[in-house]
């Protein structure tokens, strides 16, 4: 059975294998750990829909497939359990009919082509150069046969390697055009001799220590101390998939999006009195902590109510206004940043944020996030003053129409009426489409973010 990258929503094409958990000959039961994938959205393990024993990987660790690819082949337990039968004996001398594909075996489902050149989606797009077998061909009456130079059997046999290296991924295609490197020069180490990324990358960096430095005309002293190896003093750190996600995401955002900035001064002192006088209950009675980011997710949540356009998305030639406020959570997680989503949270008191916020950062530090928890987000809110940021720019995470931070919380004299007080300040940084709004818009949302903040006092709502 061919087992395939599975569909895990429409927002996501493609996966990154980034460790395969079996190898070949190995039995696994139905719903066992197969392989580790990574998304745009979350790293996940793809479970193994039939019990058997692994025939064959189709795919390698770094290797980038669009859904739907297979990914390994699997000897179902239906087809190695079956009993055996002898063959029977031949029967009397009969036309020649084309041999039986391996599907008609018991418990087998699909079949497993081997050496065809790919084709599809899942297909290196290269193009194999295969000699046609020599079969004799019936010639007109009076017409010439073709002359043309066979291949020789001696030279067949030294063609098939090459042609079977010839079968590059999708991501090494990549790579090589990019660098205008000759894959056929390039050794492969992979599963069956096949040219990984590793490879190319290898093979590159070893190109460009080889490569002579151009001379100059009239060399001087001057321009002699200028040509000192500076490879000593670097080190060369290669990328993890989900660095390599994030990248990805962000050169697309700060692509495609004309974004545009503003800060806001807002004075949280209220809201550091209500949350200092219940966290300690809060703490005892649920089992997790009530942060600032709570209230700030309320506030805002609210505030996208009141103005839709920041609750929207680009699409063309139109806006598409979300009728439901996801809003995502920027978390720090062991392998990179994430984003779960909190659904409906202008639905939800401070409380009910805090006990789904606490859930999903809890899971995206043990990297148990499922795909279903980072889809579906309308809005993306990043509290950068844990680390200490003051003020902020952040990059849209696309294709949402905008980005709040909230920036760390500081005493300082501020002038009340005719008074100087010391109060608890903190800075809201927004950046936002302008595509999709202006800064009317933008600056109304964001007013609105600190009205609701500067309203909080000892008798806000929690629950």
């Amino acid at each position: 059975m061919i087992i395939e990258l599975p569909q895990v929503g429409e927002s996501v094409t493609e996966g990154t294998i980034t460790q395969w958990l079996k190898r070949v000959g190995d039995r696994v039961e139905k719903y066992d750990a197969l392989v580790e994938v990574l998304t745009d959205k979350v790293s996940m393990e793809v479970p193994s829909p039939v019990a058997g024993v692994i025939t064959e990987l189709l795919a390698e660790e770094g290797q980038t497939l669009p859904m739907g690819a297979p990914i390994a082949a699997i000897q179902t337990s239906a087809a190695a359990d079956a009993p055996h039968h002898p063959p029977a004996q031949p029967a009397p001398a009969a036309p020649s009919a084309p041999p039986s594909t391996p599907s008609d075996a018991p418990g087998r489902t699909g079949v497993l082509l081997k050496d065809v050149a790919p084709v599809g989606p899942t297909g290196s797009g290269a193009i194999e150069s295969r000699a046609a077998p020599e079969t004799p061909q019936a010639v007109a009456p009076g017409r010439p046969q073709d002359t043309a130079p066979k291949l020789t059997p001696a030279v067949a046999q030294d063609a098939a390697p090459a042609d079977r290296r010839r079968r590059y991924s999708p991501a090494v295609m990549r790579l090589a055009q990019q660098h205008s490197v000759d894959l056929a020069q390039v050794g492969g180490t992979g599963m069956g001799g096949r040219i990984t990324r590793k490879d190319v990358l290898a093979y590159i960096d070893a190109a460009e220590q080889q490569q002579p430095a151009p001379e100059a005309a009239t060399p001087t002293p001057a321009a002699t101390t200028t040509t000192l190896d500076t490879r000593a003093d670097e080190e060369r750190v290669p990328l993890t998939p989900v660095r390599r996600m994030i990248a990805a995401n962000m050169t697309r955002s700060a692509t495609e999006i004309p974004a545009a900035w503003s800060i806001t001064e807002v004075d949280v002192s209220g809201l550091a009195r209500r949350r200092a006088a219940v966290k300690d209950a809060f703490l005892r009675r649920e089992g997790y902590p009530i942060t600032y980011l709570h209230f700030i997710v309320k506030a805002v949540a609210a505030s996208l109510k009141e103005n839709p356009l920041l609750n929207s998305s680009w699409d063309g030639d139109a806006i598409l206004l979300k009728k439901r406020v996801n809003i995502g959570i920027a978390v720090a997680a062991p392998d990179g940043l994430v984003v779960p989503v909190i659904r409906d949270a202008d639905a939800l008191s401070v409380a009910g944020i805090a006990s789904r916020a606490a859930d999903l950062t809890q899971r995206a530090r043990q990297g148990k996030l499922s795909v279903a928890d980072v889809r579906g987000g309308t809005f993306t809110l990043n509290n950068t003053g844990a680390l200490g940021s003051v003020a902020s720019q952040p990059i849209i995470n696309h294709p949402q129409a905008a980005i709040l931070t909230t920036e760390a919380i500081v005493k300082r004299p501020v002038v009340t009426g005719d008074a100087i007080a010391i109060r608890s300040m903190m800075n809201i940084c927004l950046t936002f489409d302008h595509r999709i709004m202006d800064g009317s818009e933008a600056s109304a949302f964001a007013t609105a973010v600190k009205r609701r903040l500067e309203a909080i006092d000892d008798d806000a709502v929690i629950y």
